[in-house]
Parts: structure tokens; C-alpha cells; sequence
């Protein structure tokens, strides 16, 4: 049992490189068995022996003992990876605990959500892909992104990777679910006065962890998009949002197509409507940003009415 472990007691257990050694040739050794099932495949002490560098069976034997309960599981047919053993082995074999290299910086289509102009340029700082607008010398968006994504993409290549992550995160944080650990979350729609962002949408959604600690923020806007009925709608004009980047969105907010209201108080409710030429797509939120109701609209006589 490890619950009365603290977290300095089980990575401590990793300070020995046997250890270490010994995850990666059991997930080395899983991958070679090329077995198709549902679980993961249990390895025979015998198989983990020969997989790794170790000087006598006791000593792999006491090796296997410390790992077991926190970074490995035992059954009378082997060993497997916990959770806690495939989050580490995984973190280890892509080595996602380097730099990564460097990248930028290079121009990308979009306009900036601050100034309108199109001089958008993409590069790495840190761990995090940002775009910062040449033209008014703000950073335009920014999200993490990891040395092995870094490592095995580039160019055009590792900008859509971007926006294919940044997509699946937000479907995540959308239904509630943290990215980063996959503990609930909570959100709030907030109101921010005097914000740089445009009249068009001045809510922000804040998404928090208590679990890992990690919070996520979106214009109320972009925490919509990729919602089954946004995604239906612009899908029928020929426009895949989940192909996307966070920034290709920024000329529909600047240029007032898509918009956010709070429509009610105590409970607040929100209503956005993307549009879409002489289309929109109307959905409406709770406090907590979930949509409610969505509904399609058309323009007659300069409104939205229902279709």
C-alpha cells in the first residue's frame, strides 16, 4: 500500500538506476510482445531478468520488490505498469523531461485579437508554443508543448500538431475533465472590465484543478467552439474548427461574428452566437459555462431568427 507514503518516498524509489532501467524494459519489453488485448501484458520474472542489466536474480528480485505497489503491479502471471509506472515510463522513454529544441520564429496565418492586423509569428519559449503579433507587440496565445512533440514534428508540421492537441484539450475541459490529470473541474464565467479583449466577448471562462492545480481560461467564445452543434454548423459551410488553432478564431471575435451576453442573473445565463455569413448558431450557458440549449438561426431584415 502506498497511502501513507509521501511523495519524497516514492520518487526516491527512482533515485537508483535499476530501477529505472527496470521500468523501461518491462514497457521495452510489452511493446516487443506485440500482443493485441485490453490490458497490458504481464511479464514473467524470468523475462524481466533478461531484459535488464542487473547482476543476480536476489538483486532484481529486491529491485522488483521496492517497485511493486507504487510503479508496478503483481499477479500470480507477472508484473505490469501502474498508472503511476506508465505516466513515469512514458515521461521517460519520449524524454519529455529534456529542453526542447527550438523552433521560430516563423510566420502563421490568423489576425491578432487586439489590433486586427494579420503580422502573426509562431516560436518556442520555455515549454510553451506562443504567437505574439508583430504589429502590436502583444502575445497573441500561448500553450504548452512538450520536447517530444518538438522532437518528432516540424515546421507546418509541428504548428498543426498544435492545433490538433490545443482541440482535443479543449473537447476535455469543455466536458469537464482535466487535460493534466483527469480529475473533475470546476468553472466560472467571469466578466473582465476594461479587458483587451474585444467588446464582442468580454467573458472569460475560468476552468480550475483542485485535484493538480492546473487552471485553463477561454474567451466564453472559444469554450463553445467545439460543441457538437458548433462543430455540425460550420462542418455543413465547409469549415473544420477542430483543424483549427485558438488564434484562427480571433477575426471572427475582433470582427464582431462572434459574440457573448450574459441574457440573465441569479442564476446568470449567457447566450453565444457564432455566425457564419447569413447563418449563426445560437447556445446557451449556465454560471458554470455548460450549454444548455443550442439552436440554429438565419438573417431576415438585418436580425437572427430561428431556421
Amino acid at each position: 500500500m502506498t497511502g501513507d507514503r509521501s511523495a519524497t518516498d516514492i520518487f526516491r524509489l527512482l533515485a537508483d538506476d535499476t530501477r529505472v532501467d527496470i521500468l523501461r524494459a518491462v514497457a521495452i519489453a510489452q511493446y516487443e510482445l506485440e500482443q493485441v488485448g485490453s490490458g497490458a501484458a504481464e511479464l514473467a520474472f524470468s523475462e524481466i531478468y533478461d531484459h535488464v542489466d542487473v547482476e543476480n536474480t536476489s538483486k532484481l528480485s529486491y529491485h522488483l520488490g521496492e517497485l511493486t505497489g507504487t510503479y508496478l503491479r503483481k499477479s500470480d502471471d507477472g508484473y505490469s505498469l501502474s498508472h503511476a509506472g506508465e505516466r513515469i515510463v512514458r515521461f521517460i522513454l519520449s524524454r519529455n523531461y529534456e529542453q526542447p529544441e527550438s523552433f521560430g520564429p516563423e510566420p502563421v496565418d490568423g489576425v491578432c485579437v487586439f489590433c486586427g492586423e494579420d503580422e502573426l509569428e509562431a516560436s518556442l519559449s520555455h515549454q510553451f508554443f506562443r504567437i505574439d503579433c508583430m504589429a502590436c507587440e502583444q502575445q497573441v496565445t500561448g500553450q504548452p508543448i512538450t520536447p517530444a512533440q518538438v522532437e518528432t514534428w516540424d515546421g507546418d508540421a509541428l504548428v498543426q500538431s498544435v492545433k490538433l492537441r490545443s482541440a482535443e484539450v479543449a473537447k476535455q475541459i469543455r466536458r469537464g475533465m482535466c487535460p493534466e490529470c483527469g480529475a473533475q473541474l470546476s468553472a466560472d464565467v467571469v466578466e473582465v472590465p476594461g479587458s483587451a479583449l474585444p467588446d464582442a466577448d468580454s467573458f472569460v471562462v475560468v476552468s480550475t484543478c483542485e485535484e493538480c492545480l492546473r487552471e485553463y481560461n477561454s474567451p466564453l467564445t472559444y469554450s463553445v467552439v467545439y460543441h457538437p452543434a458548433s462543430i455540425a454548423f460550420h462542418w455543413d459551410r465547409g469549415v473544420d474548427v477542430t483543424a483549427q488553432g485558438i488564434w484562427e478564431f480571433h477575426e471572427y471575435v475582433y470582427k464582431g461574428r462572434w459574440t457573448s451576453e450574459q441574457v440573465a442573473s441569479d442564476p446568470d445565463e449567457y447566450e453565444v452566437v457564432l455566425r457564419h455569413g447569413d447563418d449563426a448558431v445560437r447556445l446557451h450557458l449556465d454560471s458554470t459555462a455548460t450549454v444548455v440549449q443550442t439552436e440554429r438561426v438565419r438573417r431576415e431584415s438585418g436580425e437572427f431568427r430561428r431556421s
